[in-house]
């Protein structure tokens, strides 16, 4: 957006939600919206709202529901119509995260054969997890495109630079930005990340 390059973005499954304005909704979806320059409403953005913050499809057990793959490329599909020269599709949970007894969130993005920005989580265990998750990617069949470093505790990881850095030299694709623990309200942070990622290399 601050680019000037119309954005639309969608989370199509998210588990961790609250009622605001009469229905169920997610903060990760709000600032996806937020940041967009599309006017979605908040039900294109997020069509599958559930309460519990757990893995998606116990969320979706314990209302009764079922997710599918198919049912979730629709709601992609529909976004994707969108006039945006870029659309940004969130996960929930991670690369091999269940949606049913059969599916994974990984079996969307290969049906809706999209790059992949990699989120690392930076604390204890990310190298691992950040390696095993790129190889995934790659077993798919479906591009690396760049990864991010997010900060999500208060105060720093032990040895958070020679992390990034050795993450830097291992992992296939490049580093996008550094984006630190953040304080303040949504659309601050929308402002404050915004400043931090360098999108170039995904055009």
């Amino acid at each position: 957006s601050a680019q000037g390059i119309s954005c639309c973005a969608i989370k199509p499954v998210a588990a961790g939600c609250e009622w605001v304005d009469g229905q169920m909704q997610n903060a990760d979806a709000r600032l996806l919206r937020s940041a967009a320059t599309s006017s979605l409403s908040y039900a294109q953005v997020n069509p599958v709202a559930l309460e519990l913050a757990c893995a998606p499809h116990i969320a979706a057990k314990q209302e009764g529901r079922r997710l599918q793959v198919a049912r979730l490329e629709g709601f992609c599909r529909g976004v994707l119509m969108q006039r945006s020269e870029v659309c940004v599709i969130e996960g929930a949970g991670g690369w091999r995260v269940p949606l049913n007894e059969r599916e994974l969130l990984s079996d969307l993005v290969k049906v809706l054969n999209a790059p992949v920005v990699l989120v690392v989580a930076m604390r204890l265990g990310c190298l691992n997890h950040a390696l095993l998750t790129a190889e995934a990617i790659a077993r798919d069949g479906l591009p690396l495109v760049g990864w991010v470093a997010n900060c999500m505790q208060p105060e720093d990881m032990p040895f958070l630079e020679d992390n990034i850095a050795t993450l830097k030299q291992v992992l296939p694709a490049p580093c996008l930005g550094v984006v630190p623990h953040l304080q303040g309200d949504e659309s601050s942070k929308v402002e404050q990340v915004a400043g931090l990622l360098a999108l170039p290399a995904l055009k």
